[in-house]
């Protein structure tokens, strides 16, 4: 098993750029989020995006082996090379396509430069499209400012007219893996007994709790399905986190028609070291399995050896709208889940309107203390 994810010894692929003209006029199309179609905005006329068969679906949901990928044994096929450059802000991978050089990083806005080589990656197999419009996102947004009172007035009205937010493909890894968890523990039950002691002068009764232990061992066994490990160091995991959850189960075959008009970051966190963040999620609900089977009222878990097997992964894209604001020299970032409306983001605090309810608090503990005192 090598290090980490190396390409196979294949010559690099041809530069693919993604261009969707229209078959009316020929402008370029964009997907839609709201009808799930392409569409273009210059003459109107749509088109429809992706495959319904059962082939596609199954190619969405395609498991690869974990190993074979480790070993660099991944056919040309399910890799590509891209042109990639880290924001030198937040660390973000910006894909470039065509002859683009320069652009904003979606997720604050600094501006990247492309790079002139390019990076082998693994294909992304499966996607869930955008079905939030960027309009219904800031509403979303919006509304969420909106009831966060101490937020500053000039920075919600900044996010209501500021510019659209930007639509971007996250990456994720999901991996499935079988596991067999032999452990070694104790039980323990809870027992009180009463005794006498004098309190104040006077014989009291008092109940006291005890635990009594017994050792235990046993197996418990489960099999983990598409575990989710963002494979992006641009968005804290805290915000990641909270858009969850996804609904893998609709997940589409690849196309980049989905991409058209959005940006798409490659990934930050590679395979091996996302497998390794799916084991800390694994080995946690291990631990959980583990303390109902020893049962009894308390638990101790002295070892557990945690045999695994039959490890896949998916390479996917989720949907995230994002938004960078900078408000009095400070940056704010919002994400909103692109299936779902979603909204997490950094919670900003205005000085003065804390100001005035800590004044106002304190006016009302002083009229109560000044009625207090006076029916006294």
């Amino acid at each position: 098993m090598t290090d980490e994810f190396a390409a196979p010894p294949a010559p690099p692929a041809p530069e693919e750029e993604h261009r969707f003209p229209c078959n009316q006029c020929g402008s370029e199309m964009r997907f839609d989020a709201a009808n799930g179609m392409l569409i273009c905005d210059h003459c109107g006329h749509s088109e429809k995006v992706g495959d319904d068969s059962d082939a596609a679906t199954s190619g969405a949901n395609h498991e690869q082996d974990f190993e074979t990928a480790l070993g660099a044994g991944l056919a040309a096929a399910e890799t590509q090379d891209l042109r990639i450059s880290a924001c030198p802000n937040c660390g973000a991978q910006v894909e470039f396509d065509g002859a683009e050089h320069a652009k904003e990083c979606p997720f604050c806005a600094t501006p990247v430069v492309a790079d002139t080589g390019t990076t082998r990656q693994i294909k992304p197999q499966g996607l869930l499209p955008f079905s939030v419009s960027e309009s219904d996102a800031r509403a979303a947004m919006t509304k969420w400012l909106g009831r966060l009172w101490f937020a500053p007035n000039g920075l919600k009205e900044y996010a209501r007219k500021g510019r659209k937010m930007n639509g971007i493909y996250v990456p994720y890894w999901t991996f499935d893996a079988d596991t067999k968890s032999d452990y070694v523990g104790e039980r323990g039950t809870v027992y009180y007994t009463e005794r006498t002691v004098m309190r104040d002068g006077k014989p009291t009764t008092v109940r006291e709790q005890h635990v009594r232990w017994s050792p235990r061992s046993g197996r418990v066994a489960r099999f983990f399905d598409d575990v989710l490990i963002l494979a992006s160091r641009a968005l804290p995991k805290r915000y990641t986190d909270a858009l969850e959850p996804w609904d893998l189960a609709a997940l589409e075959a690849y196309s980049p028609q989905f991409l058209a008009g959005f940006s798409a970051e490659g990934y930050t966190i590679d395979l091996k070291e996302g497998y390794g963040e799916a084991r800390v999620k694994m080995d946690a609900v291990i631990r959980q399995d583990v303390n109902r089977d020893i049962g009894g009222d308390r638990q101790r878990i002295h070892r557990i050896n945690t045999m695994v097997s039959d490890v896949t992964f998916k390479h996917i894209l989720l949907p995230v709208w994002t938004a960078a604001y900078k408000y009095r020299g400070k940056s704010y970032r919002f994400v909103v889940n692109g299936r779902t409306g979603k909204v997490k983001g950094e919670r900003p605090w205005s000085a003065w309107k804390i100001a005035i309810a800590a004044i106002l608090a304190a006016i009302v503990i002083g009229v109560i203390a000044y009625f207090v005192a006076q029916n006294q």
